[in-house]
């Protein structure tokens, strides 16, 4: 599964690994110097990465059933099963990248909640 875990992502591999870039980079940035512009900043980033990954796994899956009565009935079932399971390393990574970025924003919380008290 990790081998190819981007390639069988399909296209919607890229958005979530754009907005999740730029999410990390945001948290890393509130990190350094907490505010609630760059939390804001965050929050928005790391929303648009579980929502990429969200697309990205709708429209594999309904791509997925689109093509699967072309296949022969025997295969559709185990075919269905594996386009699902593609579709669904979108959502896998945007998660992966939104808990990362999510421990990296804690720190961040912390940082501000010291530098106020």
């Amino acid at each position: 599964m990790w081998s190819n875990f981007y390639a069988e992502g399909g296209w919607g591999m890229h958005p979530v690994s754009l907005f999740g870039f730029l999410f990390l980079v945001s948290t890393v940035l509130y990190v350094l110097r907490p505010d609630g512009r760059r939390a804001r900043l965050s929050l928005t980033l790391g929303f648009c990465t579980f929502a990429a990954g969200l697309l990205g796994t709708a429209t594999g899956i309904a791509t997925s059933l689109h093509y699967l009565p072309r296949v022969e009935a025997a295969k559709q079932l185990e075919i269905g099963a594996l386009g699902i399971a593609e579709s669904l390393h979108d959502v896998v990574l945007a998660l992966m990248l939104c808990v990362l970025g999510g421990l990296i924003a804690a720190v961040g919380s912390l940082r501000s909640a010291k530098t106020t008290a």
